[in-house]
């Protein structure tokens, strides 16, 4: 189980590059007396926030206090100093010093605040508002618990071709603080901010952005350690030694002329049981898994290179160009040359 294990980081590591996973923004908000705030869905900021990404998942890490958290119109969860909240799929979010409290959130003031920031962590200070009204009856809403501090960031990343992990997390992922090791990203992350808040240092942005992405990869492998034996999905195929071992052999060699005999041997099973069990797990059968990795792959080249055509085709394991620009028009639903102007564009933009 040790070499299905480190197989699996390996994937994982390797998906998050392709996709192209990066943080930015983060905020070090102090919060006192009865407060809330509430998030919009992420795809509405997106593009103020980080553009050129096409998924944006936002965070918060409970520096000190407690607060109360939870997607909106569902019930919240307390967190105590040291838990970490990762909204893998952009919920509309609210964050509040007691639960039940709701504040609309308005929109065209926070995209203007956020496209003044330049990712440098600030300070804010949240405190009674009259506007501020409970959702439902409170009974004890008037005693204000202890002051809360938040570092709030968002990561962002591909959402195709193909990500197969953002379908397979949950909508949001609680980490307790004693479900973290003293030494965790997110502790770091949480630590350095608050340094920085104080007086931005030359390549502190930087350095938070890397430990954010670390964070998302703490934050996930507790998650995959949770998730039920009985559960499917990519993440759930990770656990799987033969499946495990298959996705990690295409992953790092995405341009070998690979069979489905070949990969069978490599995982020790019979080609008929290794498609059993990649389909039952992953969703798809193996030969398929291959070829939307590669487009994968490719799209991420074609964005953050300038190679030519042929020299990328040839990296996903293409005889030809030709033969790439079809399949990548049938995945995609457009030429990779014209998928290619199109994000140049956008993140110009």
């Amino acid at each position: 189980m040790t070499g299905a294990t480190t197989m699996s980081e390996d994937v994982l590591s390797g998906l998050l590059r392709r996709i192209r996973l990066r943080g930015a923004l983060f905020f070090n908000v102090e919060c006192v007396g009865t407060w809330v705030t509430e998030a919009p869905a992420s795809a509405l900021i997106a593009n103020a926030v980080m553009p050129g990404s096409e998924h944006l998942m936002e965070y918060h890490v409970v520096v000190g206090g407690t607060c109360w958290a939870g997607i909106t119109g569902e019930p919240p969860f307390q967190m105590n100093a040291g838990d970490v909240v990762l909204f893998p799929h952009g919920d509309a979010h609210v964050m509040s010093s007691v639960p039940g409290l709701r504040a609309e959130p308005d929109l065209p003031f926070l995209i203007a605040n956020l496209k003044l920031r330049t990712g440098l962590p600030f300070m804010v200070r949240q405190q009674d508002d009259k506007r501020i009204q409970p959702a439902a009856p409170q009974t004890e809403i008037a005693s204000y618990p202890p002051a809360a501090t938040l570092l709030c960031g968002f990561l962002g990343c591909d959402s195709g071709p193909f990500n197969p992990m953002l379908s397979a997390l949950p909508r949001v992922i609680h980490a307790r603080a004693s479900e973290l090791s003293e030494d965790s990203w997110a502790g770091q992350l949480a630590r350095l901010a608050e340094t920085e808040s104080r007086g931005a240092r030359p390549g502190g942005e930087a350095v938070l952005e890397r430990m954010s992405e670390m964070m998302l990869v703490d934050l996930v492998r507790l998650y995959l350690s949770s998730v039920p034996k009985s559960q499917t999905g990519w993440l759930a195929a990770l656990r799987d030694r033969h499946v495990a071992r298959v996705l990690s052999l295409m992953h790092s060699r995405p341009a070998e002329a690979w069979t489905l005999a070949k990969l069978s041997d490599h995982a020790g099973l019979s080609r008929s049981a290794l498609q059993e069990r990649f389909v039952e797990l992953v969703g798809q059968p193996p030969m398929h898994y291959l070829r939307c990795w590669r487009i994968q792959i490719a799209s991420n080249l074609l964005v953050e290179s300038n190679a030519k055509m042929a020299t990328i085709a040839h990296e996903v394991g293409y005889e030809s160009e030709e033969a790439f620009s079809r399949s990548f028009k049938r995945a995609v639903g457009q030429p990779p040359a014209t998928w290619r102007r199109e994000r140049s564009v956008q993140q110009i933009r």
